[in-house]
């Protein structure tokens, strides 16, 4: 196939490229500053050479967007925003003025577009939309209306050859640098894994290699469309889940965490709290109907495979091995 990554040289990016080029498909980067032969420039908003990659494309994968692991302060969220609402406006231009459309464009979303909640579970179907949770900051209602604008902008997309899904995405766990796995076992190696503001709230996560088969699945499912979940089917609370991890990386204690000393964590990383304090209890219902089968479906198995993998990867920087290539099934 002939693969098309909007914004692809983040840590999702990087996960995908890897996977698909890997697999045998053609796969062409879109980015602000491109270097590598297979990278194309584009700003995000207007007409360029960039064009041409989605023309004849067979697949868009739009990933483009400020990271949200910043504070968020109005100039960030503005920037949140004008990133994601303008690019996916661009591609749809791009999808509509082609010759050859693609015949699948997927659209990063997130997760964070349900509420805050405990009692039960978030599915496509039955999952209930944030932005009017009581006893939550206020400014919370910013990202989920963030998300309902971004998914918003693909569905008036004037693509009528080209089947839409936006994908609301729970934390991608992956061995590759740079993610929130990282990020997390590092904390974890440093005695601070433990339960932040009594650790209830839910976790939705997905590994990385079933977040690139969640996405083969998606191409080989025509009659999927919409909004698609992609999150393991068993979330879980933040303190089990640091417990987990905990485990598999062989630490004994981590020290837990108030909702003041998170926030004063937050501030030193110039980060904010919503993305450790909102409970985020996802499901992959649609998924799951459809007949997905995850590699990966619950977190002990899922962090001791990381753990292992981000073990084996330390090796073979080490003797300087090229890194073995993730799979895809497509």
């Amino acid at each position: 196939m002939k693969i098309v990554l909007p914004g692809g040289t983040g840590h999702v990016g990087r996960l995908l490229e890897r996977a698909w080029t890997a697999a045998g498909h053609q796969v062409t980067v879109l980015t602000r500053q491109p270097v590598r032969p297979n990278e194309v420039g584009w700003n995000g908003r207007g007409p360029g050479r960039w064009l041409e990659t989605v023309d004849g494309s067979d697949l868009v994968v739009n990933l483009a967007g400020r990271s949200v692991n910043c504070r968020y302060n109005q100039a960030n969220v503005q920037e949140m925003w004008d990133s994601r609402i303008h690019s996916t406006e661009a591609i749809g231009r791009a999808i509509a003025i082609a010759d050859r459309p693609p015949k699948l464009w997927l659209q990063m979303s997130t997760a964070t577009i349900y509420a805050h909640r405990f009692d039960a579970p978030n599915d496509e179907d039955t999952g209930l939309l944030g932005g009017a949770e009581p006893d939550v900051p206020s400014y919370w209602s910013s990202s989920v209306g963030l998300a309902r604008a971004w998914e918003r902008t693909q569905q008036l997309a004037d693509t009528p050859y080209t089947r839409k899904v936006a994908l609301r995405t729970s934390m991608v766990m992956s061995h590759e640098p740079g993610g929130a796995f990282e990020a997390l076992l590092r904390l974890t190696r440093l005695g601070l894994g433990g339960p932040v503001a009594g650790g209830r709230q839910y976790m939705s996560w997905i590994h990385g290699e079933d977040f690139v088969r969640a996405l083969d699945f998606l191409v080989e499912h025509p009659e999927l469309t919409g909004p698609v979940n992609l999150a393991a089917p068993a979330p879980l609370p933040y303190r089990e889940f640091v417990r987990e991890l905990r485990h598999a990386a062989g630490v004994p204690f981590g020290l837990p965490a108030t909702r003041w000393m998170a926030e004063l964590g937050a501030l030193a990383a110039r980060s904010d709290t919503e993305l450790l304090l909102k409970s985020r209890r996802v499901t992959p219902g649609r998924l799951l109907a459809a007949g997905f089968s995850f590699t990966h479906p619950h977190w002990p198995g899922a962090a001791a495979a990381l753990v292992r993998q981000t073990r084996a990867d330390r090796v073979v920087r080490a003797v300087g091995q090229p890194r073995e290539p993730l799979r895809s099934s497509v």
